[in-house]
């Protein structure tokens, strides 16, 4: 037997198993019940502005698709190029925000793949272990206080009192500064506690100040 021929060999028996509606049922159940759990833990750890049930959806969705993929084209040869040259031609375009977003879609993907594939096991016992630890994680990082931005507006003589008054925050740092006119505008990221609700009053009833904003931080990566 040549080397050719034994690399056909190989490659074909590979794809020497027949598909049924069971096998493909089966896959696609298993996947729905584990990405109902990543559904869970989005949930369960989400900290976005707007919540987006169309993130849901899909992470439900592709894992089944992916499953059903998955589970055809590992039973044929020909379906399998067929396959791969259809899912060539598709383009997706859809600008996710979140990193965690994709983070979470990724694994739907994952959990779909190891379910086509047939590694039920594998599939749940990693799944389970992935949201765990992930959970676990974001109660760490919640304890942690949360960032804001603190955004003074206020005139030229009302300079020295709101100067005196922002440092007494003890944790902060400067972002921007900007003028116009008489109009000076300081931005400071500073960790929230209640002693800045006391100075946010001080610095209302500062002379000058003409507006006092508390808003929530989001870093260029919109974490």
């Amino acid at each position: 037997m040549s080397i050719f021929d034994a690399i056909k060999k190989g490659v074909l028996e590979q794809f020497n198993s027949s598909v049924t509606v069971e096998m493909i049922l089966i896959s696609v159940a298993i996947a729905f019940v584990i990405s109902l759990f990543i559904v869970f833990i989005y949930k369960k750890t989400f900290s976005g502005v707007v919540y987006n049930k169309s993130t849901v959806l899909t992470i439900v969705i592709i894992s089944m698709v992916t499953a059903m993929v998955i589970r055809t084209i590992n039973s044929n040869l020909s379906l399998s190029l067929g396959m791969v040259g259809a899912l060539s031609i598709v383009r997706f375009r859809t600008a996710i925000k979140e990193p965690v977003d994709t983070a979470f879609l990724f694994w739907a993907i994952t959990a779909g793949i190891m379910t086509g594939a047939g590694l039920y096991v594998i599939s749940i016992v990693g799944s389970l272990f992935l949201g765990i630890l992930y959970y676990v994680l974001y109660l760490l990082d919640v304890k942690a206080k949360s960032q804001y931005l603190l955004v003074v507006a206020y005139r030229e003589e009302g300079a020295t009192a709101v100067e005196s008054i922002i440092k007494t925050i003890k944790k902060k740092k400067l972002k921007s500064k900007s003028l116009s006119g008489n109009l000076m505008e300081l931005t400071y990221e500073i960790e929230y506690d209640p002693v800045i609700d006391e100075v946010m009053k001080k610095l209302q009833k500062t002379a000058g100040v003409r507006n006092v904003n508390l808003v929530t931080y989001t870093s260029e990566y919109g974490l």
